[in-house]
């Protein structure tokens, strides 16, 4: 059924999928949109906030290499304000990394400058700051990259969105319970307070939350990744206010230059992560999520495994900071899927259903042209190649072939995924 302006469309969700979704129907003419969360964004748990995100162009996939390369020309005109060129190296300290190499070239296939290392000190050349402690780190640097404002952006991203007529509901009067059905349509949700809003139209955005109102465990989980937060002195962040956005492809780990004002240190962890054992209350099943009804981010904890390899990516990046405490810790929810595409498309069984989800740890950097490829599929005028990739599939019947594997898109480093213990997850 073809979408119509006036129709009432629910946006689950404040992140950075919800509301870069939001603001382009907006763009296109839709008149009656109304955002849910469970919080006022920039939403405190989510995995599009905090102090930094990184902004890079280099994927082994060239559609997303091409998809970044137009959210780089956003980040460079109407999010400049928040966006930081510092420069992004990409290293591995085994040789011939695939994904590496397939990022160099669709790099400058497209025109864009690389400058190649294969020791520590060619990397300082190009940064002096640099004190990583790498024997065998290969890769390379683009100048065209580095990292953006996650929380002043998707506060401005939220206040666009606001000045151009979307309504916003949060508390539990914005906290979805679950979906509304008649038969196999979604006429709207049931909310946590015990009422209901119906709609037209319901777009599902709630990243790692997913699960708990659909089921889409055969083609997505969510896993907590672990980020750590040091505060230097003055002195310390002047030392190293010049460096790029590193990341080791062998540990995961990656770090930010220090933030410009409070001086905060940032690293973090591109891996398989940890899942948990919760119960959805929509849906019944027990799936792997962070809490709905309280802040994710509020106790700090991260597992000792966690900890002990965000403290070896400290002294591999800086050594002269590796014994320092962290201000902070906490997991960063991911929507994994098994490839590390994103999921947008409509819901295959339920109509008035469409979904927006599946970041895998690298949404964010598109957030100034997201919405467009989000309604472009949502207004069936998306390439057929693009529906294909973030084809939302119906789930096989049920077979012995056991959980699906969210090995992702090769970017990532470090040990499997690990389930925490009933002790750990009561920590979070």
């Amino acid at each position: 059924m073809a979408n119509q302006k006036t129709d009432s469309i629910l946006v689950i969700g404040a992140g950075v999928f919800g509301l870069s979704t939001a603001l382009e129907l907006t763009k296109r003419g839709y008149t009656n949109i109304t955002v849910l969360d469970r919080h006022v964004p920039p939403v405190v748990d989510g995995s599009s906030v905090d102090i930094s995100r990184i902004i890079r162009a280099d994927y082994a996939d060239p559609i997303y290499a091409q998809m970044a390369l137009e959210a780089y020309k956003g980040w460079k005109r109407t999010y400049a304000d928040f966006y930081h060129e510092s420069g992004f190296i990409m290293l591995s300290e085994t040789a011939s990394n695939q994904y590496i190499e397939k990022s160099k070239k669709n790099i400058v296939e497209k025109g864009g400058h690389i400058d190649e290392f294969s020791n520590v000190s060619q990397m300082r050349a190009l940064y002096p700051g640099i004190e990583a402690d790498l024997p065998s780190a290969q890769g390379y640097h683009n100048p065209r990259g580095g990292w953006a404002d996650a929380v002043g952006s998707i506060g401005r991203l939220a206040t666009e969105c606001s000045v151009a007529g979307v309504s916003f509901i949060t508390g539990r009067r914005g906290t979805v319970h679950s979906l509304r059905r008649s038969s196999d349509r979604v006429v709207g949700v049931n909310l946590a307070d015990g009422a209901y809003l119906l709609a037209s139209q319901v777009i599902l955005a709630i990243g790692a939350w997913s699960n708990r109102l659909v089921d889409l465990s055969h083609t997505a989980s969510s896993s907590g990744q672990p980020v750590g937060f040091i505060q230097l002195t003055p002195a310390e962040a002047a030392k190293f206010a010049n460096t790029p956005v590193l990341i080791n492809m062998t540990t995961g780990v990656f770090s930010f230059p220090p933030t410009p004002g409070t001086n905060i240190l940032k690293l973090a962890r591109h891996g398989y992560g940890f899942a948990t054992e919760v119960q959805s209350e929509a849906t019944g099943r027990i799936i792997s999520g962070p809490r709905r009804d309280s802040s994710n981010a509020a106790s700090g904890y991260v597992p000792d495994d966690a900890d002990a390899a965000l403290r070896g990516g400290l002294k591999d990046l800086f050594p002269s900071l590796g014994d320092r405490p962290w201000l902070n810790r906490r997991l960063c929810w991911y929507t994994d899927t098994p490839n590390g595409d994103f999921i947008i498309d409509r819901h295959p069984t339920l109509n008035g259903l469409f979904v927006a989800t599946g970041g895998s740890g690298h949404a964010f950097k598109f957030l100034p042209v997201l919405g467009k490829y989000v309604i472009d599929c949502f207004e069936n005028c998306a390439s057929s190649e693009l529906r294909q990739k973030w084809r939302l599939k119906a789930p096989e019947k049920e077979s012995a072939q056991g959980p699906v594997v969210m090995s992702g898109d090769g970017s990532r480093g470090g040990p499997p995924l690990r389930k925490l213990s009933v002790l750990e997850q009561s920590k979070l």
